[in-house]
């Protein structure tokens, strides 16, 4: 009996790129008959509901909703793309794919995306650089509570094993490019870059899913982190590629770049959160990708190709702007950042 998936996110960047690359592949291990995705409204239930893929409308922080869609869709496989930030929803989702096991009797798996940035020392990571086959778990219990990325990924561990469900931890880093979902095609941090930039006339600085179908043996649980990281690159060669290339456009007032007179005001500019605004702005971890090699994953990108687009970053949010706006940090902007 094939396996049953729940996508979240998919009205995002990643999330909806994700469906439209299972939805374009002829011979993918994912089967849109027994894919689920969730939104956030009805207008995007619509939308996807006319490519023929089933689609909820759902508040992930409503506990009882989260766990009827995974019972009444006999969900075994989640794919959790909405929110590295919010442990409580990880929590919701996790519950009630154990509960879904216990039912059915069948095997049960959470993939859970964070963030590279975490593993950086502007994010407060005090063990330098790290391989994704190092004991991140242990590590990270080490770590004072309150971060919401390092939270979410103990919580992630600790909950799944106790609920007899298989986890994995997909470390993932800035993203890039132009989306192939229905809604949001754009990221969330060049983009800000981007519209901060316009608006100030300078630039400032600071596959495993198949394994898990075809149910293959791959480190899980407290080993189960993988750094999907294509390349290293330099945030200030980053900024300065993007200053040259809206310099062209005459975007802003010069190709140089300039550093932000305070955190607070970047914060406000990029629409960030103030606590989180350096290390997002200067860091993607210092960390070394292993077990995404060893399971076969390949990056089509490098780092020349990623400096080598700013301007179709920079096209993509002139022609999308604000219409589907990223709600990504949401959970973790204070009144003030508001």
């Amino acid at each position: 009996m094939a396996q049953r998936i729940l996508l979240t996110g998919a009205g995002g960047y990643i999330g909806g790129t994700i469906l439209s690359q299972i939805l374009s592949l002829k011979d993918s291990p994912i089967q849109v008959k027994n894919l689920t995705v969730t939104v956030r409204s009805e207008e995007q239930v619509q939308r996807l509901s006319n490519l023929r893929v089933h689609t909820i409308a759902m508040d992930l922080n409503d506990t009882e909703a989260v766990k009827q869609a995974v019972l009444s869709n006999n969900i075994d496989v989640i794919v959790h793309i909405a929110s590295a930030l919010e442990p409580t929803i990880a929590s919701h989702l996790i519950k009630a794919l154990g509960e879904r096991r216990k039912v059915s009797n069948r095997a049960a798996y959470f993939i859970h995306s964070s963030v590279t940035a975490v593993f950086s020392e502007e994010n407060g990571w005090p063990f330098g650089e790290v391989r994704d086959t190092d004991p991140l778990y242990d590590m990270e219990k080490q770590l004072p509570p309150g971060h919401p990325v390092h939270d979410a990924n103990i919580l992630v561990t600790d909950l799944a094993k106790s609920e007899g469900v298989t986890s994995l931890i997909v470390v993932v880093p800035v993203v890039y490019g132009t989306g192939t979902g229905e809604f949001r095609r754009i990221s969330s941090n060049l983009p800000s870059s981007v519209r901060a930039s316009i608006a100030a006339k300078v630039v400032h600085k600071f596959d495993k899913n198949a394994k898990i179908l075809k149910e293959e043996a791959i480190p899980t649980g407290e080993k189960g982190y993988y750094f999907a990281m294509a390349h290293r690159t330099s945030w200030w060669e980053v900024l300065q590629h993007l200053a040259e290339a809206l310099y062209k456009r005459g975007l802003v007032d010069e190709a140089e770049v300039k550093i932000w007179p305070s955190d607070e005001i970047a914060a406000q500019a990029l629409g960030w959160p103030r606590q989180f605004v350096r290390a997002m702005g200067t860091s993607s971890g210092d960390i070394i990708p292993v077990n995404a090699f060893n399971i076969g994953w390949q990056p089509k990108w490098t780092a020349e190709s990623f400096l080598g687009s700013m301007d179709e970053e920079i096209k993509a949010v002139l022609e999308q702007g604000d219409k589907f706006k990223s709600t990504l940090y949401n959970s973790v902007l204070t009144p003030a950042d508001k």
